[in-house]
C-alpha cells in the first residue's frame, strides 16, 4: 500500500508525553511496508490554544460573551490582566518544554507571571519549597498560572475544557448516544475549531485512505467523534477506524446505528490484526471481506464481523514503538503536586513499553479481567525489551521509560534488570506492579541498580477480610514489607487505594484510612490515591453480582457504551461522603504531615474509632528477613573487583596466610579479610557471578563449587566477610 494511513489521539490526555497507542501501531506498520503518520492532536491544539496568539484570540472571543455580572471575581481579574498573559505566554510555555530554564529565576520572584486564584494554595505549600530546586519551584508555579487560565476557559469560553481531557461527561457511562449525538449537531466551540484547523491542514497533506482514532479514555470521546465528522463530511472517501482503550471496555455491545454516520469501523481489542484485515478491505476489490473483532453497518444495522483467519501477533512481532512524526520536543512538563512520585505521571518525557501483554496473575474481582487484553498473558523476553529499549533510545533521545503493564512479573522484571546490567546501560524506569512476596530485599536492590526508580500497585482496600474478597492475593502485612523493601533500597512507591468496595462497612473503611497513615507514618508508602469502587460489565463483580452482595439496577444494555454498571449494595452504605475526609487526609499524609490528628478531624460527620492497633505496621516491619537461600536461589555480584593485599597473622606459634580485599563502590569503600585459600575462591567466584556475565549462578552450584576445593559452606556463608558483601551488593535472587 504505497498510500499513508494517518493516525492520530485526539485531545486531550497528556502534556508530558505522547499517549503511545499509535506509536505502538506504527511500529508494527513498519514491520509489514506500511507507510503511516500518526499526530497527538491534543498537544498540538494545546500549544495553538497557549501561545500568544492564542491567547489574543481566546480573550477575543471572551470578550463577546463577557458579562460583568455573569462572571467571577476571578475571570474578571483573569481578563483585566489579559496584557500579561499574552506577554508571557510563550515564554513560559518553552520553560515548561525545557528550552528556557533561566526563566526559572525570573518566575521564582513571584512579581512576573500574573496570579490568580489557584495561587491561593501556595501558602499551605510554603514548606516545600525549601525542599524543591528553583526549576522545580518554577515549574510548579507556572502550572498554577496554566491552571489558572484554564479556569478561565471553561467558564467563559468552552465548560467542557480540560488539560488532560475534553467533554469527559459526555464519554463517560454514555450508556446512550444521544447526549454525544444532541452535541455534534451543534456548532463547534472555540476549541473544536482550532482542533479542527489543525486536523484540516493534515487531512489535505496526507490524503490518506484510512483514517485510524485511537481512544484511550471518555476524555477523548468527543473530540474523536468531531475530527471524524470533519473528515466525513469533507472527504467521503477517507474510510475511518476508531480503536483503543475506551472500544474496548465500553463499546463491547454497540447497537446505535447512528455512531456510524460518523466512522466507518470500531475494533476491539489488539488493534494489529483488525488494522491488518482493515487495510485490505478498503484497499481490495474482494467482494468477501475479512474482518477481525470489528463493527460495521450493513443495510443499516450495527453488525460484529470477526470472520478472519488471521491470529493475533506475538508480542515478539509486533515490532517497537515509533515515536517519529511526534513532536518530542515540545510536550510540556508540569508538576500540580511537589509530591516526588506523584508527579511523575506529568513531569517529564517517558517513552512507554510493555513488559508482558495482559496480566499473570488476572484474578482480582473488581478488574475487567474477562477481556482480552488482561486475560491473554504474553512477556517478552528480557533481551528483546532491551533491544527495543535500545532502538527507542536511539530514535527519541530520551532514556526514561514507562513500563505501562496491569502488573509488571517479578521474574521478568529480574531478568530485565540484569539485561540492563549486563548491556551497561544508564536508564531511568518505572512500572506498575502486585505488592506480592516475590519482591524480596535484594530483588528491589537489583531493580533499584538497574534504573527502577519507582512503582505503583494497588493496596486498593487495606483490610484482609476485603483483599480476600477481591482475591488479590496479599494481606496488609505483605504489603508494608515489600513496600519497606523498595523504599530501603530507594525505590518510590505508590498506592493505588479505593473505597466503596461491594459489602465493605464504615469501620473497615476507617480501619483502612488507619492502615493507610500508618503506611505513611513509617515511611514506606510515598505516594498514593484513594478511588471509589465502580462496578464494570466485565469484571467478576459485574459479571456475579450476587456473590458479591450487590444487586444490579437494571439488565437493560446500553446502545452505546455498556461498562460501569450502576448497583445496589446490601450495606445501604453511602460511600461519597467518605470522599473529602479521604483524600485531604492523604493529601496532608503525602507531603509527610498530620499523622498525629485523629482520624475524626478528617470527617464532618461522626466516625466509629479504629480497630487498628496504632503499631500495626510497625511491628509487623519487625519481623527478621529470611537469610536462609534455596538451591535454586540466583547469586549476583553487583561490585567491581577488589584490591588484594597479602598478610600473615600468628597465634601462639601458629601461622596462617590472610588476605585483605579492598573494594570500591559508587559512594564508599570497604574491606573484609579472609584466609588465603578461602579469599582466592572467593575473588574468582566474584567474578563468575559478576553481572556483567551472562551464565548466572544458582547457590547451589557455588555451594558444590566451593565443597570441591574447601570445607564447610555453610560455616563461610554466613561468616562476617559475605556479610559484608551482602550490604554491597552481593545479592541472593
Amino acid at each position: 500500500m504505497k498510500t499513508k494511513l494517518f493516525l492520530i489521539t485526539p485531545p486531550f490526555t497528556q502534556l508530558n508525553t505522547p499517549y503511545p497507542a499509535t506509536a505502538y501501531i506504527k511500529g508494527f506498520l513498519n514491520t509489514k511496508n506500511i507507510d503511516s503518520v500518526q499526530a497527538d492532536l491534543g498537544i498540538e491544539v494545546i500549544l495553538k490554544l497557549f501561545s500568544k496568539e492564542g491567547l489574543e484570540n481566546l480573550f477575543k472571543v471572551a470578550s463577546s460573551m463577557f458579562k460583568a455580572e455573569e462572571v467571577s471575581d476571578n475571570s474578571k481579574r483573569i481578563y483585566a490582566l489579559q496584557d500579561e498573559y499574552q506577554k508571557t505566554i510563550d515564554s513560559v510555555i518553552a520553560f515548561l518544554q525545557g528550552k528556557n530554564p533561566t526563566l526559572a529565576l525570573q518566575i521564582c520572584q513571584e512579581d512576573f507571571l500574573p496570579e490568580a486564584s489557584r495561587f491561593a494554595q501556595l501558602e499551605e505549600l510554603d514548606w516545600a519549597f525549601g525542599t524543591m530546586g528553583t526549576q522545580d519551584k518554577a515549574k510548579h508555579l507556572a502550572t498554577l498560572y496554566l491552571e489558572d487560565i484554564s479556569d478561565f476557559i471553561v467558564e467563559c469560553v468552552d465548560a467542557n475544557f480540560g488539560f488532560s481531557r475534553y467533554a469527559e461527561r459526555l464519554g463517560r457511562s454514555a450508556n446512550s448516544f444521544d447526549e454525544l449525538y444532541q452535541a455534534l449537531q451543534e456548532e463547534p466551540t472555540y476549541i473544536d475549531n482550532v482542533l479542527l484547523s489543525i486536523l484540516k491542514e493534515r487531512i489535505e497533506n496526507i490524503q490518506p485512505p484510512l483514517f485510524l482514532i485511537s481512544v484511550p479514555f471518555p476524555g477523548n470521546l468527543y473530540s474523536a467523534f468531531r475530527s471524524a465528522q470533519w473528515v466525513k463530511k469533507n472527504y467521503p472517501n477517507i474510510k475511518i477506524s476508531m480503536g483503543g482503550g475506551f472500544p474496548n471496555t465500553e463499546l463491547r455491545s454497540l447497537s446505535d446505528a447512528r455512531v456510524f454516520e460518523f466512522i466507518d469501523y470500531i475494533t476491539l481489542d489488539d488493534g494489529e490484526a483488525p488494522i491488518e484485515e482493515l487495510i485490505n478491505a478498503v484497499t481490495s476489490s474482494a467482494i468477501e471481506k475479512q474482518y477481525k473483532r470489528t463493527f460495521l453497518l450493513e443495510d443499516g444495522k450495527v453488525v460484529y464481523r470477526n470472520n478472519s483467519l488471521k491470529h493475533d501477533y506475538k508480542q515478539s512481532q509486533v515490532g517497537t514503538p515509533d515515536y517519529s512524526d511526534l513532536l518530542l520536543d515540545k510536550y510540556i512538563s508540569v508538576i500540580e503536586i511537589v509530591n516526588p512520585m506523584h508527579r511523575m505521571w506529568s513531569d517529564g518525557r517517558w517513552n512507554k513499553l510493555t513488559m508482558a501483554h495482559g496480566c499473570y496473575w488476572g484474578k482480582c474481582t473488581f478488574c475487567d479481567i474477562s477481556l482480552d487484553y488482561i486475560k491473554i498473558y504474553e512477556p517478552v523476553a528480557a533481551n528483546l525489551l532491551c533491544d527495543r529499549m535500545e532502538e527507542m533510545i536511539a530514535q527519541t533521545g530520551e532514556n526514561g521509560f514507562h513500563f505501562v503493564d496491569e502488573a509488571a512479573p517479578p521474574a521478568l522484571m529480574r531478568a530485565l534488570a540484569l539485561e540492563i546490567l549486563r548491556r551497561k546501560l544508564a536508564v531511568t524506569w518505572w512500572t506498575n506492579i502486585r505488592f506480592e512476596k516475590s519482591f524480596t530485599k535484594d530483588l528491589c536492590l537489583l531493580l533499584k541498580a538497574s534504573g527502577c526508580i519507582a512503582v505503583s500497585g494497588g493496596l486498593e482496600v487495606a483490610s484482609d477480610r476485603l483483599l480476600k474478597l477481591i482475591d488479590k492475593g496479599v494481606t496488609v502485612e505483605q504489603v508494608a514489607k515489600v513496600t519497606r523493601n523498595f523504599t530501603e533500597a530507594g525505590v518510590m512507591v505508590h498506592a493505588y487505594l479505593m473505597y466503596g468496595y461491594p459489602t465493605q462497612t464504615i469501620q473497615e473503611t476507617i480501619d483502612s484510612l488507619e492502615m493507610v497513615r500508618q503506611l505513611f507514618e513509617v515511611g514506606v508508602l510515598q505516594s498514593g490515591f484513594w478511588h471509589q469502587f465502580a462496578m464494570t460489565a466485565h469484571s467478576p463483580v459485574g459479571m456475579f453480582p450476587e456473590k458479591f452482595g450487590v444487586v444490579k439496577e437494571t439488565e437493560v444494555i446500553g446502545t452505546f457504551a455498556n461498562n460501569d454498571i450502576n448497583y445496589i449494595d446490601s450495606t445501604g452504605i453511602d460511600h461519597d461522603k467518605f470522599s473529602f475526609g479521604l483524600k485531604k487526609s492523604l493529601f496532608n499524609f503525602m507531603h509527610g504531615i498530620c499523622f498525629d490528628y485523629e482520624l475524626q478531624d478528617w470527617f464532618e460527620f461522626k466516625i466509629p474509632k479504629t480497630k487498628i492497633s496504632p503499631d500495626f505496621i510497625f511491628d509487623a516491619l519487625q519481623e527478621d528477613q529470611d537469610f536462609n537461600s534455596k538451591p535454586t536461589a540466583k547469586i549476583v555480584w553487583l561490585g567491581g573487583k577488589p584490591i588484594i593485599e597479602h598478610f600473615t597473622k600468628s597465634k601462639k606459634g601458629n601461622f596462617w596466610e590472610m588476605m585483605t580485599l579492598t573494594f570500591h563502590d559508587k559512594k564508599e569503600s570497604f574491606t573484609i579479610q579472609t584466609n588465603k585459600n578461602e579469599g582466592e575462591w572467593l575473588v574468582e567466584m566474584l567474578l563468575k557471578i559478576s553481572v556483567s556475565n551472562a551464565k548466572i549462578y544458582t547457590f547451589q552450584e557455588i555451594k558444590t563449587d566451593f565443597e570441591m576445593q574447601l570445607e564447610d559452606f555453610e560455616l563461610f556463608w554466613y561468616s562476617k566477610p559475605i556479610k559484608t558483601l551482602r550490604d554491597f551488593g552481593l545479592l541472593v535472587l
